[in-house]
């Protein structure tokens, strides 16, 4: 059995928010289709990624790689296609 702490902290979670998000998204289409669905979240949650871990690394493009897990070749790739600046 889950503590009342535990549940509080499971809801604090960005898995338990992007699914709590998601299905508002899906009671509020209505009936019509969803498509595309990975497409829109990645495209919703990755720019603010990146805007923060570079806020958070001053810019610094290793630093912020590091953090992401990425190499800074994508890193650049990616913070051009969403025109980002550094930091």
């Amino acid at each position: 059995m889950r503590s009342k702490d535990q549940n509080k902290e499971d809801r604090k979670s960005l898995k338990y928010q992007v699914g709590l998000a998601l299905r508002r998204y899906f009671k509020e289409l209505d009936g019509n289709k969803a498509t595309n669905v990975f497409e829109m979240v990645i495209k919703e949650v990755e720019k603010p990624m990146l805007e923060e871990v570079m806020k958070f690394c001053n810019g610094n493009k290793s630093q912020a790689s590091k953090i992401l897990g990425i190499n800074r070749v994508t890193l650049r790739t990616k913070l051009k296609q969403y025109n980002i600046k550094n930091g």
